[in-house]
């Protein structure tokens, strides 16, 4: 079963940055679709970054286009999101999902419920 962990949250200023990381046990990355989703207090949950492993492929939010980076290390089984230029809009818990299924990278964006395994979360702050 594909498990994942994230790190990397914390407190940031506004225009600073953080690099989360996602690594995946259970699995290797090969074939494997990650996304990266983050819910703020009494909103819904979004995709901001997905990812297919295998070739590279990416989808990003509108809201975060220009700013977050999805990418991934193979062979540490890991998926980071490098994100830039942050605003007090982006503070949130961030959490790592995954499945095995080829689905495409928006379409794991999009539709929470094709991702099968997902990780605790990490906070993310961003305020002065």
């Amino acid at each position: 079963q594909l498990q994942l962990v994230e790190s990397g949250g914390g407190l940031v200023q506004p225009g600073g940055s953080l690099r989360l990381s996602c690594v995946a046990s259970g699995f290797t990355l090969d074939g494997v679709r990650i996304a990266w989703f983050r819910q703020a207090p009494g909103k819904e949950r979004e995709g901001v970054a997905c990812i297919s492993v295998d070739d590279g492929r990416t989808h990003y939010a509108d809201r975060v286009k220009g700013r977050f980076t999805i990418s991934r290390d193979n062979a540490k089984n890991t998926v980071y999101l490098q994100m830039n230029s942050l605003k007090p809009e982006d503070t949130a818990v961030y959490y790592c999902a995954g499945t095995t299924k080829p689905y495409s990278p928006q379409a794991t964006c999009d539709i929470p419920q094709t991702l099968n395994s997902w990780g605790q979360g990490t906070q993310v702050t961003v305020s002065s």
